[in-house]
C-alpha cells in the first residue's frame, strides 16, 4: 500500500469512482446499506451516482461491536433503517474506512438479524490495512497506509460536500 500523500485525495471524486467499479453489478439489483457515519454519507452520494430509486440502508454497528463492553455507547447512537426486505436480497454494505475489519463484522451480523442476504460485498473509499478479521472490500476507491497514531476521518461540509480529514490519535 502507497503511504499516505499529501495533500488528500479528493473524496468527492473518489465516491464516483466508486460508483464507477459498482455500476457493473446493477443488473443485480443491489440495495446499499451505508455504516454510519461517513458510510451512510457515502451510500447516500452513491444512491444519486448510479440513479437508484429505492432508499438506502442505514446501519449503526454499535450494539454489536465485539468490543461494546470494553468502549460502551457512543452517546450518539443513530436507529438502524433497513426499509427494504433483506431475505435473498444482493446488498452492497458501504463504509469509509476500512481498518481492523471488526465494523463490518458487526454490520453484516445486524444484516443477518433482518434475513439472509443472497450476498453481501463491501464498498469503501479508504483501505487501511491493519486487518484483525479475514475482510476485504469488493469495491475500493483507495490504498492508504496509516501509522498507529494517525486515523482518518470523512467529514461532511456545511456544503454536504465530502472531505477527509487526518488526525493524530
Amino acid at each position: 500500500m502507497p503511504n499516505l500523500t499529501n495533500p488528500l485525495p479528493e473524496a468527492e471524486a473518489q465516491c464516483r469512482q466508486l460508483a464507477d467499479l459498482i455500476r457493473p453489478q446493477l443488473t443485480k439489483n443491489p440495495a446499499l446499506v451505508g455504516i454510519y457515519s461517513g458510510g451512510a454519507w457515502i451510500a447516500e452520494r452513491l444512491k444519486d451516482l448510479l440513479g437508484l430509486s429505492e432508499e438506502i440502508g442505514l446501519i449503526d454497528v454499535s450494539f454489536y461491536r465485539d468490543d461494546f463492553a470494553e468502549k460502551g455507547l457512543h452517546p450518539q447512537v443513530k436507529p438502524t433503517v433497513i426499509p427494504f426486505d433483506v431475505e435473498g436480497r444482493h446488498l452492497i454494505l458501504v463504509d469509509d474506512v476500512l481498518y481492523t475489519g471488526r465494523t463490518t463484522r458487526a454490520a453484516i451480523n445486524e444484516l443477518f438479524d433482518y434475513g439472509r442476504p443472497a450476498a453481501v460485498e463491501l464498498a469503501v473509499l479508504a483501505d487501511r490495512g491493519g486487518r484483525e478479521l479475514p475482510v476485504a472490500p469488493t469495491y475500493g476507491a483507495w490504498e492508504v497506509t496509516l501509522g498507529d497514531n494517525q486515523s482518518l476521518v470523512l467529514d461532511r461540509g456545511d456544503s454536504g460536500r465530502l472531505a477527509w480529514r487526518l488526525e493524530n490519535v
